[in-house]
């Protein structure tokens, strides 16, 4: 059966995923803030600020009206910057249609409340957990728009919605997988996004694969102990949401979040960095809001705590990697 989804957010991630549930045999219905946007998607088949070369298929149509978009939308993918989804969210909930499950495509936690995005989601709508789903993994989405394989986690407390989900993005190219956990789902989406800035700054400040390989394993560690912490599966963070979507992150030069770290390692300041970066660095708000979250269940989080210092509190790049360098020795397996 054919559904219509709405994917809420013009960027990188949403114009690829409307191009996946399109090739997936449904309708996208492409909602951009920009009429211009809109306009070129709809007389060209073309976002003209994301992936420009990219021919949409003619399922996808676009419309800067909001409303238009979600008032006949089965499935509503949420693909705005982490730190606005509650502003938007508060004008867009009233046009959610009964029934609909609204997808988060968003990786990081909400700066003044440290709320995972799914729970912010439910405060401002009202909805059950059984209508909230939330979709991460490997998934750069230059790669994913240039038809390149690519696999995904699926997650929602009731696992036929997650199955529901799937149906409606899942193709030859882009595989996702099912799970429970929207905790642990979340939170590897989130913190992975912090390893990434470390490992560019590594890479900015010229350090081998050695410090990188160190910065990845570790970052999971890290990852690892709070998500179980705050209720999520251990597995989950050796899977597509923890450890695939880490390595993606923290290896590709297409990761935002890395490039902002390497021009913080080559000497760029914050603001610098960020005109450079194109797109948003989630990490910048999501590193407090974490690292709250650690403090507040006692969770050691050594790597978030100094890029928190790096990105926050003007310290020097070449600290963080010293810092962490000169921790009292301990055993691996040790929490």
């Amino acid at each position: 059966m054919t559904s219509t989804v709405a994917i809420m957010g013009a960027g990188s991630w949403g114009t690829a995923f409307a191009k996946l549930v399109a090739d997936a045999g449904h309708d996208a219905m492409l909602w951009a803030r920009d009429a211009d946007v809109v306009n070129a998607i709809n007389a060209t088949r073309r976002n003209p600020g994301f992936h420009p070369d990219l021919i949409l298929p003619e399922r996808v149509r676009a419309t800067h009206e909001a409303p238009s978009a979600l008032s006949v939308a089965d499935f509503a993918v949420l693909a705005v910057p982490a730190q606005s989804l509650r502003g938007n969210l508060q004008s867009w909930a009233p046009h959610l249609t009964p029934g609909c499950v609204v997808v988060s495509l968003l990786k990081g936690v909400e700066a003044h409340s440290y709320l995972r995005m799914s729970e912010v989601i439910a405060e401002v709508t009202g909805l059950s957990a059984q209508r909230l789903a939330v979709l991460s993994g490997p998934n750069l989405a230059a790669e994913i728009a240039q038809g390149q394989p690519a696999a995904t986690t699926i997650a929602c407390v009731d696992e036929s919605v997650a199955e529901r989900v799937q149906q409606v993005c899942g193709g030859p190219r882009f595989r996702p997988y099912t799970t429970t956990d929207v905790i642990g789902t979340e939170i590897g989406g989130a913190a992975k996004n912090i390893v990434a800035v470390a490992a560019g700054i590594a890479i900015g400040l010229g350090f081998g694969e050695n410090a990188q390989a160190a910065l990845i394993t570790r970052g999971l560690a890290e990852i690892t102990r709070l998500g179980v912490q705050l209720g999520a599966d251990a597995r989950t963070f050796s899977g597509l949401a923890g450890m695939g979507d880490l390595v993606a992150t923290c290896g590709s030069p297409l990761s935002r979040n890395r490039t902002f770290g390497e021009h913080i390692g080559r000497g760029l300041t914050v603001a610098q960095a960020s005109s450079a970066t194109r797109g948003t660095c989630e990490a910048f708000e999501t590193s407090r809001a974490l690292l709250a979250l650690g403090q507040a269940h006692n969770i050691a989080l050594p790597i978030t705590s100094e890029v928190v210092q790096v990105l926050h509190h003007d310290a020097s790049p070449r600290d963080l990697v010293a810092k962490l360098m000169s921790r009292d020795m301990k055993s691996e397996l040790r929490p």
